[in-house]
């Protein structure tokens, strides 16, 4: 399929942070670019003031008479969306041109030098990071990230297309219809059980990504994954290592040590290890490609993260407020590691949302184990996604088996009195769900406590 030849591109499920950072490219490279998605957000707004055309009913008449010819008309999907979704069966069943959001990625980004950052954690703010280097760079590139960037305010870097940088998602496979020329993996722990079924099945997914690469000689893997390759971590015996952490002002000033030299005196101003090690694999595959390294020390420093991920709302000697997409056991310590580190001897309170019924089933000791940590724990009801529920798999189940004593299943409308009366010091919003709507209105009310 020639994407030159494609006039005309409708997305079901045009909301999607995935979806809409192809929306966005297909906009900028000229294409008539309309979409369906459930409901409104910041996301669908924005994509609106582009010149995009999005509806919010999934009946024919609302698709643009434009795109319900089917020549010169791709339609692009997102697996979120149900089989019986009636656009989407309307254009399966008229023989258009429909292809999975992976499958297109694929097809911009075979033609380019692509670098691709996978892993069941860390894909977002380290591909986000590593988008910044080459843009700080003046690489000729374009970066499809999973989160709004703070530097850009989107999920798409443009600055050429001869590279490419994607995400790419283990979850449905879809990194398989990618062939990288670079790729890390920053871990490859149990999730998504609920399309693999075994944490084995996962491993050997990651495998066969690994075996995808142009090069097989280019991947990067963390200290701890499995998989042959060039290693990193954070205080490691790796092939390229953070050393000599210090924390100054509430930012790290550390070394990195590559196969070549040690660079002294690095910044970088997002908190916690899991960060650190986001930000070194992101430096490594631009360094060893060859880019400029003080161009890349500055691009380090100038980084200002991803939205949702450990994102300060309220930054005060009185109040922190930090809102983060944690949605796995290993991601909540890492967060817990993070927050601990950079307020010591604090009270912490954190407002969980678990998302999906499966993954809170299949990791539900992990969970109680990794929020026990915080000294206030505030639960809310599961977020469903893509489910429905599973008998006994409830929010008050995993509250029991937290051993936090101050614990409690709350709705979201008593997330403000909840905080005000646990007189916290330092707030934490953590899931993938639906509480990141919530976060503006929390804000809102905190500023009167700052």
């Amino acid at each position: 399929m020639n994407i030159k030849s494609i006039h005309n591109v409708y997305f079901v499920g045009i909301g999607g942070i995935g979806m809409s950072a192809l929306a966005r490219y297909f906009k900028h490279i000229g294409k008539n670019v309309a979409g369906y998605d459930k409901t409104e957000t910041n996301i669908t707004s924005n994509l609106q003031t582009l010149g995009i055309t999005i509806c919010f009913d999934e009946t024919l008449k609302s698709i643009p008479e434009s795109h319900k010819n089917s020549e010169n008309i791709l339609v692009v999907y997102t697996p979120a969306i149900p089989n019986t979704h009636e656009q989407l069966q309307y254009f399966v069943a008229n023989n258009f041109v429909v292809k999975k959001r992976a499958e297109v990625l694929g097809l911009i980004t075979q033609n380019t030098f692509c670098f691709a950052v996978a892993g069941t954690h860390g894909k977002t703010t380290t591909s986000a990071i590593l988008g910044h280097l080459l843009k700080v760079c003046n690489a000729n590139m374009t970066a499809f990230l999973g989160g709004i960037t703070e530097n850009y305010h989107s999920n798409l870097i443009v600055n050429g297309s001869e590279i490419s940088v994607v995400e790419a998602d283990e979850f449905d496979r879809s990194f398989l219809e990618l062939s990288p020329n670079v790729a890390c993996i920053t871990s490859t722990d149990a999730d998504h059980l609920d399309i693999y079924g075994q944490a084995d099945e996962l491993e050997k997914s990651f495998k066969a990504f690994a075996n995808r690469l142009v090069d097989t000689s280019k991947l990067f893997v963390a200290k701890g994954v499995a998989l042959s390759g060039i290693t990193y971590g954070v205080n490691t015996n790796t092939d390229y290592v953070v050393q000599n952490i210090k924390i100054d002002k509430g930012s790290y000033v550390f070394d990195i040590k590559t196969p070549k030299e040690i660079i002294e005196k690095v910044v970088f101003h997002l908190p916690g290890n899991h960060n650190l090690s986001n930000a070194l694999v992101a430096f490594a595959m631009a360094y060893d490609y060859g880019f400029n390294t003080q161009d890349l020390i500055k691009g380090l420093a100038s980084f200002k993260g991803v939205e949702r991920r450990f994102t300060y709302q309220i930054k005060t000697e009185k109040l922190i407020f930090i809102d983060d997409y944690a949605h796995h056991p290993t991601e909540i310590n890492a967060v817990h590691q993070a927050v601990r580190e950079m307020y010591p001897n604090q009270k912490i309170m954190a407002i969980f949302q678990p998302h999906l019924f499966s993954r809170t089933q299949d990791f539900a000791d992990d969970f109680a184990k990794s929020l026990s940590q915080f000294d206030v724990v505030r639960l809310l009801d599961i977020y469903p996604a893509r489910e429905l529920p599973i008998t006994g798999v409830t929010a008050s189940w995993l509250l029991q088996k937290i051993e936090t004593s101050d614990k409690k299943l709350i709705t979201k409308n008593q997330i403000v009195s909840e905080i005000k009366e646990a007189n916290a010091t330092v707030i934490l919003t953590i899931g993938a769900g639906d509480i990141g709507a919530e976060v503006k209105k929390i804000k809102k009310e905190l500023t009167s406590k700052v």
